[in-house]
């Protein structure tokens, strides 16, 4: 029977080297997870914890339809982010005016899923709670986490990971015999990747199990060990990792064994580097999540000569210190969190960690500044996904400024600089979070200061629905103005005024507002704050029933946005000129705009714009008589805004628009009918509602008895022994999973099949020459 590529589900990234042994250990974690929701996998750094829980994912992913993922935290560093950390991997997007916690549980509530949540030890508390909130919350949630202690909450299961297997020193194995050790086996292969044609051999198998039990098994010493092989025989390895062995245990008495083993191989390795590699390791530890070539050199690369520290990054490499990896067409190194944690101990001692830590926030702030400068540009994408990879370390050198005396207003000056990014991505809560903090430490500074941070934060505010916070911000910004009296500051205090009295439904003063500040940005010649206030009139003007002031505003944007090679503001003015268009009743000309607008919001990444595309689809799909299809619009609007956090209209009087909508197409369609529309817009994921909407494919849910019907592997496994007459105990039984999982595999079965009985999946397998869509 063929069988048809099933596509992956979550976000567990591809295995670059082999998975080595740990047969029992992988049986044994599946075992729990069937049989618990919360299963911890603990120990030491290095013994591979990460490794086994996503190799488990990777077996189990079958088992969960709506996916396995992956959370790392090893380069998070604030507990108040573990919860947005959580949503991102998910690729949800924060809500307005709803926590993160609140968003997961929402989201995560119907679904049967895995999430695997990597690296909690500094984070344990934080994620302990989190965990039992969203297990108590989603039914179908299971959680693997990885830490060097357990989460100590309720329904948890801990197995403590153990060193791979070594030969017994007191008798001697044979050169057949030794790879049946997963230590052995490990070391070999990762000694014939850094030396290709090693092997085995008689002459080197006694210093080969040595190595191995010196390092005691563990993953992590064991592969930096063999890829010193580049330059040294294994017997000149394990004298020198014998004798340093030695030291160091006399001097680490109180020290558990297999901590000084692997402090033991991190010493070993940081001694036999040259002095230029070790002083780059120890700064290099500064960033958090990795970090770019470009970033290393000014961050790290004080006191190296031209072009000598990319030689000496390359070195790092191949003794693996560093690990290389691509994003996109870019190249990003990052060390392993025990890399990092010991280079950061030696940058102390060293006496450079202020300093250095310095030298990263200067060149993250001056990083945000530009792509600020550059956001009316060709290159704004570009800007946006560097920013997005440089997260980790963003938060890192805000948080250095919010908690450092002396160095708030470059943080605040920081915050503003990444507002528009933090907009495009949808990440209002992070957003509001850093301003909240940044000006809350410049209480103390000048009022230049603090009006562009009180300008956005009040938008930010108003965006969430808190009125009250966005007018308390905008009257300081009114006393700060009049104390600096200058055109500029003027300029930004009418831009705030117009967005609040939008937001609050004063529509005339909106307008005046918006005028007058695009007037003074205009003067300034700042296009990106002129593009704003252009935004801002144009949509005052169309929801206060002005189409015709509107649209000369919106192609006035279009312009500038045009001719910059500018992508998200683009969207936006699309959007705002389609529904002027609309509300003049020139619905082609309205489509053809805002579907050009979702198909910039799809290559920006804004989910709130793609939502309000969608809707407004919606409205004219419902205005030329195509019901149905406005259901499924609006469905996938709705969803396409809930997957990412935020709600499909910000706006309160456009509301009325989706009222009346909703009303016309449930009448011609009928409860049922419109019902059935609207949850098949529901279902569709934000790339499927895009292609929806945009004539690229339709949302059809396939019957029975056509051939589009396909069960993933584990269901067509399940409704093979269904049809053998096994129950679901004994199902369970056989597949080695839990009967309720097993019971969730025959339920998604009978839907998929529009089956009610046990029976009819019987007949099915009979006759089906699908096969499974693995």
């Amino acid at each position: 029977m063929p069988s048809a590529a099933r596509e992956r589900v979550g976000n567990l990234p591809y295995e670059l080297t082999n998975f080595v042994g740990r047969r029992r250990e992988l049986a044994e974690v599946r075992r729990l997870l069937s049989e618990s929701r919360l299963v911890t996998l603990t120990g030491m750094g290095g013994v591979g914890k990460t490794r086994l829980a996503l190799r488990v994912a990777a077996n189990v992913q079958d088992d969960f339809e709506d996916g396995v993922w992956l959370v790392e935290l090893g380069g998070l560093r604030d507990p108040a982010f573990v919860a947005d950390t959580v949503a991102a991997a998910l690729g949800l997007r924060e809500r307005i005016g709803r926590p993160a916690q609140v968003l997961l549980a929402d989201f995560l509530a119907d679904r049967n899923l895995l999430l695997v949540i990597d690296n909690c030890e500094h984070l344990v508390h934080e994620v302990a709670a989190l965990a039992e909130s969203l297990l108590h919350a989603a039914g179908g949630l299971r959680i693997l986490s990885t830490s060097r202690e357990a989460l100590a909450t309720g329904g948890e299961v801990v197995l403590q990971v153990p060193p791979l297997t070594v030969p017994d020193s007191d008798r001697a194995s044979t050169l057949r015999g030794l790879p049946r050790y997963d230590a052995v086996k490990l070391f070999t292969q990762r000694a014939r990747a850094a030396v290709p044609g090693f092997g085995l051999t008689e002459d080197n198998k006694v210093a080969v199990t040595r190595i191995c039990q010196r390092l005691e098994g563990l993953p992590l010493p064991i592969e930096l060990a063999a890829a010193r092989l580049r330059v040294l025989s294994a017997e000149q390895l394990l004298q020198r990792l014998t004798d340093r062995y030695r030291l160091l245990t006399t001097g680490h008495r109180v020290a558990p064994s297999r901590q000084q083993t692997l402090r033991l191989c991190v010493d070993w390795s940081h001694d036999l580097l040259g002095e230029r590699e070790r002083t780059l390791w120890r700064r290099l530890a500064v960033f958090a999540g990795g970090f770019e070539l470009d970033a290393a050199e000014e961050v790290c690369g004080i006191d190296f000569a031209d072009d000598e520290l990319a030689d000496v990054l390359a070195s790092l490499v191949d003794k693996s210190i560093l690990i290389r990896e691509v994003a996109g067409e870019v190249v990003r190194y990052r060390l392993l969190e025990t890399m990092r944690e010991y280079g950061r101990e030696k940058l102390q001692d060293a006496g450079e960690y202020h300093d250095t830590r310095l030298r990263h926030r200067d060149w993250f702030e001056a990083l945000a500044r530009l792509a600020r400068a550059e956001w009316i540009g060709p290159r704004q994408l570009e800007w946006a996904d560097r920013l997005a990879r440089e997260q980790p370390n963003l938060r890192d050198a805000l948080e250095f400024c919010v908690s450092e005396p002396g160095h708030s207003g470059s943080g605040l000056a920081m915050a503003v600089a990444l507002y528009q990014y933090w907009i495009s991505r949808g990440l209002y809560g992070e957003a509001k979070s850093w301003l909240d903090r940044a000006l809350a430490c410049t209480d103390g500074h000048g009022p230049a200061e603090r009006i562009p941070g009180l300008c956005a934060n009040s938008v930010l505010a108003e965006m969430q629905g808190d009125i009250e916070s966005a007018r308390s911000q905008i009257e300081e910004m009114g006393r700060l103005v009049d104390q600096v009296d200058d055109a500029a500051t003027r300029t930004l205090l009418d831009l705030g005024t117009g967005f609040l009295s939008m937001f609050s439904g004063d529509l005339p003063r909106a307008v005046d507002c918006f005028e007058s500040a695009l007037a003074g940005f205009r003067a300034e010649g700042d296009l990106l704050q002129q593009v704003e206030a252009l935004f801002g009139l144009a949509l005052a003007r169309g929801v206060w029933g002005d189409p015709d002031r509107a649209i000369a505003c919106q192609e006035e944007a279009l312009a500038i946005t045009t001719s910059h090679g500018e992508s998200m503001y683009r969207s936006y003015v699309m959007w705002t000129l389609g529904m002027a268009l609309f509300q003049r009743r020139e619905l082609a000309r309205s489509t053809d705009l805002i579907e050009e607008g979702l198909r910039l919001t799809r290559e920006v990444g804004d989910p709130l714009a793609t939502s309000t595309c969608l809707e407004t689809l919606a409205w004219i799909a419902s205005d030329e008589n195509r019901a149905e299809r406005a259901a499924v619009l609006m469905g996938a609007a709705v969803s396409v805004g809930e997957s990412a956090g935020n709600p499909t209209i910000v706006i309160r009087d456009l509301h009325g628009h989706h009222d009346r909508v909703w009303e016309d197409a449930g009448r011609v369609l009928g409860a049922r009918a419109f019902e059935a529309a609207y949850g098949r817009g529901r279902h569709l994921d934000i790339d499927a509602a895009v292609a929806y909407a945009l004539h690229d494919r339709a949302p059809v849910t396939p019957r029975a008895g056509e051939p589009g019907v396909r069960l993933t592997r584990r269901e067509r496994e399940v409704a093979e022994l269904v049809a053998q007459g096994l129950t679901n105990k004994a199902i369970a039984e056989r597949l080695v999973i839990s009967q309720r999982t097993a019971e969730g595999h025959v339920e998604n079965a009978l839907a998929k099949l529009g089956f009610t009985t046990r029976t009819q999946i019987a007949a099915w397998v009979v006759v089906d020459d699908t096969g499974p869509a693995a």
